[in-house]
């Protein structure tokens, strides 16, 4: 990745300075409320700057904010992951009235230039950056307004990810597709659950404390993220994934025989507290990556079938999940699903 030595200038009349407390606040007073679950969940990217090192805990990060006669108007921010260290999370947002002025450029640029910095110094190990946007799904009207994130355009998507107003700014940044990721509803019914009796198939419910729960949640992770190389440990699983803060409020878990006659885990499911109590239960459904590939999708699709035998349950899924989303695009195909959120990540070094 080609750094730039200083980046395009700001605008006159326009300056930046460090995040500081109470911005978060003052830019949503311009900004508005977040228009879809993806944005609400970046837009908590934004921090104050870390230098990674120390007491205080946090991963490195710089994140900027740009004032327009002293008015917060726009936010950048760059920030390592220990989970997934060969790219640096990236976001961006401006005010809609003040895009096509090339802010979000200018904070990009200078914030690469600390990257470059930090990396120089041996405070982070890579220059690489990652970013994600939703797009509306398919069904919804493309005359959904909703606000421009991580770009400087001004436009409403449509369905397809380049008809989105951050795919022309990030391509201009040197970004390029890496993955999709959904959140998906199945419904009740949608399928056949497995007879149990005589398979010697076990389907137990486990604590989310339980260290056997906690290996496979790890083991699976790892596996399933090839694309963005991670380095799920059991600690950072349970502290991630299942522990008190995460909202996980129960796990089930499927095997080929009974735990006492040496059955494994062959698929498990962690439910996770809805934020409405009208949503389906978020899910999250994983399995032994050990299994072949056929064994695996038998085993997932069994849960699934189970989990939703009476109520609807969402998950999500990357397309690199190649066991489960076969299964839920054949699903979304039939009606028995419904795409609640198409998220895509676009990356620096993606090929």
């Amino acid at each position: 990745m080609t750094v730039p030595d200083a980046g395009p200038q700001l605008p006159a009349g326009v300056t930046s300075r460090p995040w500081a407390e109470g911005d978060d606040l003052r830019l949503l007073e311009l900004w508005g409320d977040p228009t879809d679950a993806q944005q609400h969940q970046d837009r908590a990217m934004l921090r104050p700057s870390s230098t990674g090192q120390g007491r205080e805990g946090q991963p490195w990060a710089r994140c900027l904010v740009a004032e327009d006669e002293g008015i917060p108007v726009a936010a950048a921010v760059v920030y390592a992951s220990s989970v997934h260290p060969r790219r640096l999370w990236f976001y961006a947002e401006t005010a809609r009235e003040q895009r096509g002025r090339g802010i979000a450029t200018a904070l990009t640029g200078a914030l690469r230039a600390e990257v470059a910095e930090a990396r120089s110094a041996g405070t982070v190990v890579t220059g690489e950056l990652k970013t994600r946007f939703a797009v509306v799904p398919a069904g919804l009207p493309e005359t959904v307004e909703r606000a421009e994130t991580a770009a400087d355009a001004d436009s409403h998507p449509a369905g397809s990810p380049a008809d989105h107003p951050a795919a022309a700014f990030l391509a201009g940044q040197g970004f390029a597709p890496l993955q999709r990721s959904r959140r998906i509803a199945v419904g009740p019914g949608s399928i056949t659950a497995p007879e149990l009796d005589g398979t010697g198939l076990a389907v137990e419910d486990l604590a989310t404390g339980s260290v056997e729960l906690t290996r496979a949640v790890a083991a699976f992770y790892q596996a399933t993220h090839g694309w963005d190389p991670a380095e799920m440990t059991v600690g950072r699983a349970q502290q991630l994934l299942l522990g008190p803060a995460t909202g996980a409020s129960g796990a089930v878990v499927l095997r080929p025989a009974p735990k006492e006659q040496g059955g494994s885990i062959d698929a498990f499911a962690i439910s996770y507290t809805p934020e409405r109590s009208e949503d389906p239960t978020d899910v999250l459904l994983g399995w032994n990556p050990e299994l072949a590939p056929a064994d695996a999708q038998a085993a997932a699709v069994s849960l699934l079938a189970l989990l939703t035998a009476q109520y609807p349950v969402q998950l999500e899924v990357d397309d690199a999940m190649d066991v489960l989303a076969p299964v839920l695009d054949r699903l979304l195909t039939s009606g028995h699903a419904r795409v609640l959120l198409d998220t895509r990540i676009w990356a620096t070094d993606a090929t």
